[in-house]
């Protein structure tokens, strides 16, 4: 099913979204088990991190039958799309800081998809701002973390 095209209730957008974030705070778990690096494994840390707040507001959010979007979104958050140069590589014992940024990137541009998609779906629907705000914040870590990538890796012309 396209989530494009669709609008879930309230509920079973919820749980689609709630089941995303723990797939992605897990995907960042296994991959700081995998590294030493421990730089690597702070960056993949601090986004697991942000995944677990996500969960949380996604599930008070089912608990309480409602959450309000934020107040900035209709501001759009421009990323420089490196997922589409930057290849995506398995994390082993000694990747570091550019390959767990990397992996990073590819798991957030998953998140920034996926509610780009249902918020899309879901426009003038209760929950639209919900996921919208969500597409914010997901947009918000892709850009820290291709910024971060620049700072670090991208060579001074």
């Amino acid at each position: 099913m396209d989530n494009a095209q669709v609008c879930y209730t309230f509920d079973a957008a919820l749980e689609m979204a709630i089941e995303m974030e723990t797939e992605g705070f897990r995907n960042y778990l296994v991959a700081i088990r995998q590294i030493t690096h421990k730089g690597a494994k702070e960056l993949l840390r601090e986004n697991a991190l942000d995944e677990l707040d996500h969960k949380q507001q996604l599930e008070k959010a089912l608990l309480e039958g409602h959450m309000d979007g934020g107040a900035d979104l209709d501001q759009p958050i421009p990323t420089m799309h490196l997922d589409y140069v930057l290849k995506k590589e398995p994390l082993g014992p000694q990747s570091g800081v550019r390959e767990a940024l990397i992996y990073a990137i590819h798991l957030e541009r998953g998140a920034v998809d996926f509610y780009s998609r249902v918020s899309s779906g879901c426009a003038g629907a209760p929950m639209g701002k919900l996921f919208a705000k969500f597409h914010q914040e997901e947009s918000r870590h892709l850009q820290a973390l291709e910024d971060l990538y620049e700072q670090h890796f991208f060579a001074e012309n």
